[in-house]
């Protein structure tokens, strides 16, 4: 969006505004960055109780048609045809290099397919699917809903009072459910590495539905300054900042996304954009690979900082970085030459001219706590 033009509102607005949180431009919208008790105590509601985001400036698109399936499986490495009725996948849009045009969440509904994806992309995203599958499905945007995810170890405490129907619902699965006298579509997914749900209701309704959600004792109003917080604490990949065009699945260390089918040798093996590139890096290795960084030093390490390895040669970069509020350590995403990306690995990152030390270590940092039954 152009930065001359007025800032888009969520439905949510004038309660984020009544609530005291201080508003940023994000993706074309004003978000809440945080309401007045702050990030940590945001990040710790989710880690402990429950947290309430408004994600509205998400897209959501429908697919519909008999050959939605097979047309989004010309866009995308993943098993779209297998999924089941209310199962949620996690996939993405690749170029003819192999690259990430964007990363989505898709759901098999009884008579469509539904896309949840990144608001600064959606633009290009509907006019992606529009020109490359139009004539062999709908393509129905959907900007009259909005989006909440309540996430948290007590996130199905709190909706559960609203219907009880959702405590049966496990990790990537979803359905249809009455809350607080609202039809919504919700699955039990989202991206805090907590146990937790995400919501699209009807944009007229969907402050009645965030202030019933809101009442509950364990929820808390959380922005985006702890969203990003936590998301990196789970090891997930923001678009844009850790992957992106330039990046392949395999350098990112998404290749748990595509299934065996896709691959090459697979029933449904390539036949879209990039397969050849990834096919081959899936045989033969990346170059280069996403890794975790973690440092005992206090300094924050964050995006853009340089890092090199113990010899003082330069292997790539941080795409993301903070001082994690659950371990007090700072932590980071970056892109290594693969020679340096062993777990254990001594590196150094630059910062402000000082070179920190960093180890490379697995992630998550911050173990998942999905319900999976």
């Amino acid at each position: 969006m152009s930065a001359d033009l007025p800032l888009l509102h969520t439905p949510l607005h004038a309660l984020h505004l009544e609530l005291g949180a201080k508003m940023v431009p994000f993706a074309g919208y004003a978000m809440p960055v945080q309401y007045p008790a702050g990030i940590l105590a945001e990040h710790a509601a989710c880690r402990q109780s429950a947290a309430l985001f408004d994600v509205s400036h998400m897209g959501q698109v429908r697919l519909v048609g008999p050959d939605a399936a097979a047309a989004l499986e010309s866009l995308v490495p993943m098993d779209i045809a297998g999924l089941g009725l209310h199962r949620q996948r996690y996939a993405f849009f690749t170029n003819p290099s192999g690259g990430l045009l964007d990363d989505l969440m898709v759901t098999r509904r009884q008579d469509d397919l539904f896309l949840v994806v990144n608001a600064g992309c959606k633009d290009a995203d509907i006019a992606h699917l529009r020109a490359q599958i139009g004539t062999r499905c709908e393509v129905i945007p959907e900007p009259d809903f909005a989006l909440l995810a309540l996430q948290g170890p007590a996130a199905v405490t709190a909706l559960a009072r609203l219907n009880d129907g959702v405590s049966a619902l496990t990790f990537m699965a979803g359905g249809w459910f009455s809350l607080a006298g609202v039809q919504c579509f919700l699955t039990r997914s989202g991206y805090t590495g907590e146990d937790g749900f995400e919501i699209s209701v009807p944009a007229a309704q969907a402050e009645t539905l965030a202030r019933s959600l809101l009442a509950q004792p364990e929820v808390k109003p959380c922005g985006l300054g702890a969203r990003d917080t936590l998301r990196l604490e789970a090891g997930l990949c923001l678009y844009g900042h850790d992957i992106g065009p330039d990046t392949t699945p395999v350098e990112a260390g998404l290749t748990w996304a595509i299934q065996k089918l896709r691959r090459p040798g697979g029933e449904r093996a390539g036949g879209y954009p990039g397969a050849e590139r990834i096919g081959q890096q899936l045989a033969e290795g990346a170059p280069v690979k996403r890794v975790g960084l973690i440092s005992t030093e206090r300094m924050p390490v964050r995006e853009g900082a340089e890092v090199f390895s113990q010899a003082g040669d330069r292997t790539g970069r941080v795409t993301s970085g903070t001082l994690s509020p659950n371990l007090k350590q700072p932590i980071a995403m970056a892109y290594v030459q693969a020679a340096d990306a062993a777990p254990g690995t001594a590196l150094q990152a630059e910062v402000r001219g000082k070179r920190v030390p960093m180890t490379v270590c697995a992630m998550p940092f911050q173990p998942h706590r999905y319900h999976r039954g």
